[in-house]
């Protein structure tokens, strides 16, 4: 029953009508903020919700791209079912759009007019955070042309009892990120409280891959495919422990993580055992 739920529910995300809205809300969320930014700073709102909105026009950029990410965390969720290094993979790429939202957001902590000596040190972080992702996009181009996707199991009835496994771990995360999700946005709009909600979400797929990792013992206990699975886990760790680092250590430990994987998938590649039938595009 979970299985067929979490099925209808990829379907629809992945419709080409979901992606129209998505990219709808998107434009209106950022054009709305926008509006609302410089009809407070003109004085034009009333005085307790111009006192709640941020003064600098670049909040909008923030809040786009805090909507975007969220988009890509239900793609990751989705992809969870599907392929543990594909979804590996799409972990390292909401990071890395994690290091350019925090390059935006340190430029929209600046007044306007923007004066060089306040900006000097905002521009250093906005350069390492966005050197950072781009050496975590270059290693995972070549992460993914690495994969080498090869079943958890030869039996058929294992990996379809694996996949649904997966799909029932991937319905747990959704609800979560529902609950969390609008904890965090009922937060930021009736009290002005931010949360971490990337950083909870974050420690909640370091749980979830452990999961993974156990149940596929169920299936599979060869040394390479055990070895490779608890390695992506503990990628996961380093990307969490990442956000709460300060923001050069933060992109550091980010591009660390991507290489620990990519070496960790070039091992796998050559030492892992060969095996008969390619993996299916859902396969472990």
């Amino acid at each position: 029953m979970l299985p067929r739920l979490f099925d209808r529910l990829e379907v629809l995300w992945q419709g080409a009508a979901t992606r129209r809205v998505v990219s709808a809300a998107l434009v209106v969320a950022f054009a709305a903020t926008l509006a609302l930014i410089e009809l407070g700073r003109r004085g034009l709102l009333p005085a307790r919700l111009s006192e709640a909105l941020p003064r600098g026009h670049f909040h909008a950029v923030q809040v786009a791209f805090y909507l975007l990410l969220a988009y890509e965390v239900l793609g990751l969720v989705f992809g969870i079912a599907r392929s543990v290094s594909n979804a590996a993979g799409k972990q390292f790429e909401i990071f890395s759009l994690i290091l350019l939202r925090q390059s935006f957001e340190s430029f929209g902590h600046l007044d306007e007019p923007i004066a060089w000596d306040q900006a000097r040190d905002t521009v250093l972080q906005m350069l390492g955070a966005s050197a950072g992702a781009l050496l975590i996009f270059v290693v995972l181009g070549l992460y993914y042309r690495l994969q080498r996707h090869r079943p958890l199991s030869t039996d058929s009835k294992d990996r379809t009892s694996f996949i649904a496994a997966k799909k029932v771990i991937a319905l747990l995360l959704l609800a979560v990120f529902a609950v969390v999700g609008l904890r965090a946005a009922a937060g930021q709009a009736f009290l002005g409280e931010s949360h971490p909600f990337f950083e909870i979400f974050y420690t909640l797929l370091v749980f979830a891959d452990i999961l993974v990792v156990l149940i596929s013992l169920r299936y599979s206990s060869t040394y390479p495919v055990v070895f490779r699975n608890s390695g992506l886990a503990v990628s996961t760790v380093l990307l969490r422990l990442a956000l709460a680092a300060p923001p050069y250590a933060s992109a550091l430990l980010g591009v660390a993580s991507a290489l620990f994987a990519l070496a960790l998938t070039v091992a796998y590649n050559a030492f892992s055992p060969r095996q008969a039938r390619p993996e299916t595009a859902d396969a472990g």
